[in-house]
């Protein structure tokens, strides 16, 4: 007798979105429709509408799965340090994002991830609430506009994320410090930093 793939309430859900996941990882965002995360993950293609009630709402239960694990090693990397915390947002979005492109580009796909998702959103805005509440802890930050700073670090750091992604810019060092390029943007954008020691993603990535 041949045994069925069957899923209790409670786990398809979950199953859905690593199904997504793993889609998502080996042909980006236009591999993952509902019929092949269905068939990914063994079950009916009408199965994913008792959770998801179209492709966007299951694209966003995995951007928000996602942003929860990044929200979970930037507070597992601020627990651990007492200076320079800001640096760990954006490092651990950046290394994020080099281990797993195609979910980093997911994140940020309005097209895609509805962001004002009512479990989404607080998310969204707790981890730049976090980013700006270390930024003001920072002494030369002093006098300023804490959202303008917030806005413009996390602004060149994903603008050369995407760059570095799509091609544009090759992997290489600073000439002065021998740093790899992204350790030497962020040395001038927030001086006194120090590189966040955790790595996010389960490939290891080299930093252009």
């Amino acid at each position: 007798m041949t045994r069925t793939k069957t899923f209790h309430h409670g786990n398809l859900r979950r199953a859905l979105i690593e199904a997504a996941l793993n889609l998502l990882d080996a042909e980006g965002s236009a591999g993952v429709t509902i019929r092949a995360v269905a068939a990914k993950a063994g079950v009916s293609h009408a199965a994913p509408a008792n959770h998801f009630r179209d492709r966007k709402a299951l694209l966003t239960a995995v951007a928000k799965a996602e942003f929860e694990q990044i929200s979970e090693h930037i507070n597992s990397g601020l627990a651990s340090r007492t200076k320079d915390r800001a640096r760990i947002f954006l490092d651990t979005i950046a290394n994020y994002a080099f281990a797993h492109p195609n979910r980093y580009d997911l994140l940020w796909r309005s097209d895609l991830v509805d962001h004002a998702d009512a479990d989404l959103a607080p998310l969204l805005d707790s981890l730049y609430a976090s980013l700006c509440t270390e930024l003001a802890r920072e002494p030369n930050h002093a006098g300023r506009d804490i959202d303008t700073v917030a806005v413009a670090l996390w602004s060149m750091m994903h603008g050369y994320v995407a760059l570095r992604l799509s091609g544009m810019f090759e992997p290489a060092e600073d000439r002065v410090t021998g740093e790899p390029r992204y350790d030497a943007l962020m040395s001038l954008l927030l001086p006194a930093a120090k590189p966040a020691s955790s790595r996010m993603g389960k490939r290891s990535a080299r930093k252009p």
